[in-house]
This record gives structure tokens, C-alpha cells and sequence, in this order.
């Protein structure tokens, strides 16, 4: 099948095998984590100011990371990052099956955990088109995508399972496994690509300012960037802080719906990457990437609204399908338009844009979801969100870019 026409590449076989894997039980860890918060805290704030702070340190050092990832070598990059996550991941695990985990482990663990992600994130990005072909980009980033959502399926349920039967501290345990087993993968590709150095330079801020000017020399770009940093403060805070909250008080269901959600959304991603793997090249990207942004924000507002069960769970599958959509839609512009030695650093401005304003939105979502519940935040998120990207499909960059 062309979908796995990519996987003929050793290398490329050996990083998506490792990150499968460790997606696997990064989806055990956030189920988990939540739960955890949920059990021993009762507060959608201090859910939110955990991902405030898994997050601020992943924009603090972005840019730094982006120069970095095109500096050094990109394999030995995320080798070192994933050993450090399952490092930090495994001490969580310990504390809890010793019973001394506590709020402010969880919350520093976030904040070393968002500091490596700061580095592996635009390592990933650049280093798929340094190992497969431009016609083979579809193909990695839909596979790349695909085991994201299909761990995204199993690993929810296989996480409410663990932790309904053998505790929270058995979930943290195996996402830690999860990462040495990935580490183990990228050690090939670590010695294969060892000497690849890019951009060199002794200014570090010299060279992340050439990343920013790439992307203001391209409306495309920027547009984007910023329509999305403002939109994700809305669609991510609200799904990030209050979906465990209205599955408890407004579903009236437990870990076992929270799950069932996110892998029904994970499933209309596998839709959308077994549709985009098949393509050489997408066409009227503009069009397609805001159209599945506006379907996002109308799944988001329906969440809200009192419709049955069979509604919320179209919501999360559209959620899932139009997020895929714009995510594989949008690396693979980047990988094709963006020069190679630039792509770490353009790669770095874009996530630090789209993503500095949502620790905002996160703590926003969690006061919000406290003060007046959780369907009103979805409802206002989703429509907000709506009307930004309406009026970015207005611009005739946005519309023209193909």
C-alpha cells in the first residue's frame, strides 16, 4: 500500500517503530495524570497549572531548541531527550508506587518534562525529510500521524483499564518503559546521521533571527501562526482543563468515558491520515486547512450544548478528524516550502507562536470550568475560535495557498 511505502526506509522504520511505541504510553500517562488530579486534588485549576507549567518551559526554550536541533545532530538530539523523559517519568512512577507522590512533584516533573520537549518537537519536524524523499512525505507524516491516533485509541482504554485494576502508579511506570524502549530505536539512527551539523554559528540569536525573518517573509506563515496562537488559547484551554470535568459533572460518567472520547476522536484521525498517506501532493491547502479548522470549532461549541451522548461522541470524532487534517496538512507545507537548514528554526517559531499564548488558556479554562462549569467554557471556546478562522479565510494568501 502507498500509505507504508515510507517504512521501506530503515531509519524511517526504526524512529516511527520507537515514537509508536512511546506514544503508546504517553496516552497511559495522560490518561493517569488526569485521574490523578481528579482523585486527589478535585480542582480543574490545578489540572490547568499543570499543563501551564509542562508548557512555559517548552516556550521559554523553543527557539533556543530550533537553533539547537539545527546546529547539532537531530538524531542524537531526541535520543537524549527521550531519555530524559522516561528519567523523569520513572521518578514520578516511583514516588507514586511509594505513595509519596504529591501536587508539586507532578508540577515540577511537568516542567522538566515541557523543558526537553522543547528540543525533541523540532528535531522531529526537520529530521523526516533529511531521512525519507519529498514523495515520501505524505507517507511518513500520515504513518507519523496514524500511530499517534491509533496509540490514541488503545492507549485511553488501555489506560483507564490499568489504572482501574493496577493504579496509577502501573501507567507511569510503563510511559517511562515506553521511552527507554524509544531511546533503544533511535540509536541507529544516532550513529547514522551523527555528522549531519547545520548552521553553524557562533551568535545563537543570530541564527534564531533568521528563522524569524523566513517566516515574516512568507503572509502564509505568519498569518497562519497567529490566527492559530490566538485560537489554541480557546480550543486546547478548554480541552485540556475541562473535558475531565464535564465527562465527572455533566456526563455523570468516570475515567471509562473520559477514555472512550479521546479514542473516539484518535479514530477520526486515523481517517484523515489513511486519507492524506495516499497522496503525493494536496492541492488548495488554504482552502482545506482553515475549512477542518472551522469543523474543529463547531465539534468544540457542540461538546457544550445539551445533545445526547451520540452527539458528544460525533464531536470528539469530528474534533479528531479535522485536527489531523490540519496538522499533517500543515507539517508537509513546511517540509516542502521551508529550506532544510532553516526548517529546525521555522519549525521552533512556528510551535513557540502557536503555542505561547496557551498556558493562558489553560489556567483561563480551569478558573472558568470552577466558576461556571464546563459546558459554557466549551461553548464559548468553540465559537470564539469559529469566528477567527472565518475571518483568516477572508485573506486571499490563505485562500491562495496551494
Amino acid at each position: 500500500m502507498t500509505l507504508f511505502r515510507s517504512l521501506a526506509n530503515r531509519s524511517f522504520a526504526f524512529l516511527w517503530t520507537g515514537q509508536t511505541i512511546s506514544r503508546l504510553g504517553d496516552s497511559l500517562y495522560r490518561i493517569a495524570l488526569a485521574w490523578w488530579v481528579l482523585e486527589n486534588t478535585g480542582s480543574a485549576a490545578v489540572m490547568g497549572t499543570a499543563l501551564i507549567l509542562s508548557f512555559l518551559p517548552m516556550l521559554l526554550f523553543l527557539l533556543i531548541g530550533g537553533v539547537m536541533v539545527d546546529r547539532l545532530p537531530r538524531g542524537r538530539v531526541m535520543l537524549v531527550s527521550d531519555i530524559l523523559r522516561g528519567g523523569i517519568v520513572a521518578i514520578v512512577a516511583a514516588f507514586a508506587f511509594l505513595q509519596l507522590l504529591e501536587v508539586w512533584h507532578v508540577l515540577i516533573a511537568s516542567m522538566i518534562f515541557g523543558f526537553v520537549d522543547a528540543f525533541f518537537g523540532p528535531a522531529y519536524t526537520a529530521i523526516v525529510p533529511e531521512i525519507v524523499s519529498s514523495e515520501n512525505l505524505p507517507s511518513a507524516n500520515s504513518l507519523t500521524s496514524l500511530s499517534r491516533r491509533v496509540t490514541g485509541i488503545v492507549g485511553p482504554a488501555l489506560g483507564a483499564t490499568i489504572v482501574a485494576l493496577g493504579g496509577t502508579p502501573t501507567a507511569f511506570a510503563l510511559d517511562a518503559l515506553s521511552f527507554f524502549i524509544s531511546a533503544a530505536c533511535l540509536v541507529p539512527i544516532a550513529r547514522l546521521w551523527g555528522e549531519r551539523i547545520a548552521a553553524a554559528s557562533a551568535n545563537v540569536f543570530s541564527v534564531m533571527r533568521q528563522g524569524f525573518i523566513a517566516v515574516f517573509a512568507s503572509p502564509w506563515l505568519w498569518i497562519t501562526i497567529v490566527v492559530f496562537g490566538f485560537a489554541n488559547v480557546l480550543l486546547e484551554g478548554s480541552m485540556g482543563a475541562a473535558l475531565p470535568f464535564l465527562v465527572k459533572n455533566h456526563l455523570h460518567a468516570d475515567v471509562g468515558m473520559l477514555g472512550l472520547l479521546e479514542s473516539i476522536a484518535s479514530f477520526g484521525s486515523i481517517i484523515a491520515a489513511l486519507w492524506f498517506g495516499r497522496r503525493v501532493r494536496i492541492r488548495q491547502r488554504g482552502l482545506k486547512t482553515y475549512g477542518a479548522a472551522i469543523v474543529l470549532s463547531l465539534a468544540v461549541l457542540g461538546l457544550g450544548l445539551p445533545i445526547p451522548l451520540v452527539g458528544v461522541m460525533l464531536a470528539a470524532f469530528s474534533f479528531g478528524l479535522s485536527e489531523s487534517v490540519i496538522g499533517l496538512i500543515w507539517t508537509n507545507t513546511l517540509q516542502e516550502l521551508v529550506p532544510r537548514d532553516l526548517l529546525g528554526r521555522v519549525a521552533s517559531v512556528d510551535e513557540f507562536g502557536s503555542f505561547v499564548l496557551i498556558p493562558i488558556g489553560y489556567g483561563v479554562a480551569g478558573w472558568a470550568t470552577d466558576w461556571i462549569g464546563a459546558p459554557p467554557v466549551f461553548v464559548f471556546s468553540g465559537g470564539a475560535s469559529l469566528c477567527l478562522f472565518v475571518l483568516a479565510l477572508l485573506h486571499p494568501v490563505i485562500r491562495g495557498l496551494d
